[in-house]
């Protein structure tokens, strides 16, 4: 699986392209595919050889590095909103989230339970789209494709919920810039409904995958443990880790019952595409409930009204957010005025990536595609 524009097996060290990076120079492009989420960005693989088994990877990062935490340092904290969604393209109103919530701890803005359940809403239909991108590429011959299809049900549906299918920007300081209104709310749950649907059609096809990856790319628990990773890859590599249960926010205490997630001691490629599919199902099942939540609110007030001139006050502040491809951390340092001092994001991807290599060591190397596609990086996430 996976196609090569090089014979990769007879070469001992070289340097491979993923994405945009295959218009620097390189030794040869891992093919992930047109719409792999990773397929659009820059990412150059260092690794060694022998006998056609991978001895050696060293990721280059950074070739599409735009300083987005130096250029939150000259933007107040409303116009941070509009740059904090663009580094994860797949999770845009997440890294939005992360924000208001870190400002609003250190402000001790409270928004209303109409926000609160509101912000759950798109967070848990963020989590859906996010997974569906990973899972609808995950086989090359697009056998898996109308996973995508569905995606874009869902991206149709967030363009009506906020008024853009790419960069929501539907989040403010204290709560959202405007309902969502009911006829909208009910598509999601309709939504929600049709995708268990959507997943037992490809039921087989997931199964031959499963089969396919089995005992690939191992990432054990102590690596994982060691690179710190977080969402599907941890739960692969038997580590039990969401935050919305660990340490509730917004109202997710409220849903602990339903936010259970199994974890597998595997850590194979096979591991981590059946705990990816199990956090996007339970996501499907947690939205009607953030729904119901919402209605029962009535007309509750979507936002707080905030001084002309929002400061935070001097002091650090750190929140963690469950993102849909793990625990992403706000560390926000403030010395009392307008912008922040320091506004860093600790994201999940980079530490996925970090991880990748100690579970590509020893593995075929004409496999190295499918042992990629099964990480969940985004580059976007990494190269903030």
């Amino acid at each position: 699986m996976g196609r090569w524009h090089h014979d990769l097996v007879t070469v001992d060290r070289l340097l491979v392209a993923v994405g945009q990076a295959a218009h620097l120079e390189c030794d040869a492009v891992l093919d992930l595919g047109p719409f792999h989420p990773s397929a659009h960005a820059g990412l150059q693989l260092e690794i060694s050889t022998s006998d056609g088994l991978i001895t050696f990877v060293d990721p280059h990062i950074g070739l599409m590095h735009r300083s987005a935490e130096k250029l939150f340092e000259v933007r107040d904290y409303r116009q941070i909103l509009m740059l904090a969604n663009r580094h994860d393209w797949l999770a845009p109103f997440s890294s939005e989230l992360g924000v208001a919530l870190v400002v609003e701890s250190a402000t001790g803005i409270v928004p209303s339970q109409r926000a609160t359940w509101s912000r759950m809403v798109l967070a848990e239909a963020t989590n859906i789209m996010a997974g569906l991108a990973f899972l609808g590429t995950a086989t090359p011959d697009g056998s898996l494709h109308a996973l995508l299809r569905h995606r874009e049900e869902w991206t149709a549906w967030l363009e009506r919920a906020t008024g853009s299918r790419v960069h929501p920007m539907i989040t403010r300081i204290g709560g959202l810039a405007e309902p969502i209104s009911d006829e909208v709310l009910s598509e999601a749950v309709q939504l929600a409904v049709k995708l268990s649907r959507e997943i037992d059609k490809v039921h087989s096809t997931l199964d031959r995958l499963y089969r396919e990856l089995d005992g690939l790319a191992v990432l054990t628990t102590e690596s994982a443990l060691h690179f710190a990773v977080s969402g599907p890859v941890a739960r692969a590599s038997g580590i039990d880790l969401d935050i919305r249960q660990i340490a509730p926010y917004l109202a997710y205490e409220q849903l602990a019952d339903q936010l259970s997630l199994t974890t597998s001691t595997a850590g194979d490629a096979a591991a981590r595409y059946r705990a990816l599919v199990e956090q996007v199902t339970t996501s499907a099942l947690v939205l009607p409930t953030c729904v119901d939540q919402v209605r029962a609110c009535g007309d509750q007030p979507i936002d707080v009204p905030l001084p002309k001139t929002l400061k935070v006050p001097e002091g650090t502040y750190y929140v963690r957010t469950e993102n849909p491809m793990g625990t992403s951390g706000w560390l926000l340092d403030s010395t009392g005025d307008k912008t922040p001092w320091r506004l860093k994001i600790r994201s999940s991807s980079f530490a996925n990536l970090q991880a990748m290599p100690a579970a590509l060591i020893g593995m075929p190397v004409e496999r190295l595609a499918e042992a990629v596609r099964s990480f969940f990086v985004l580059m976007g996430d990494v190269d903030r």
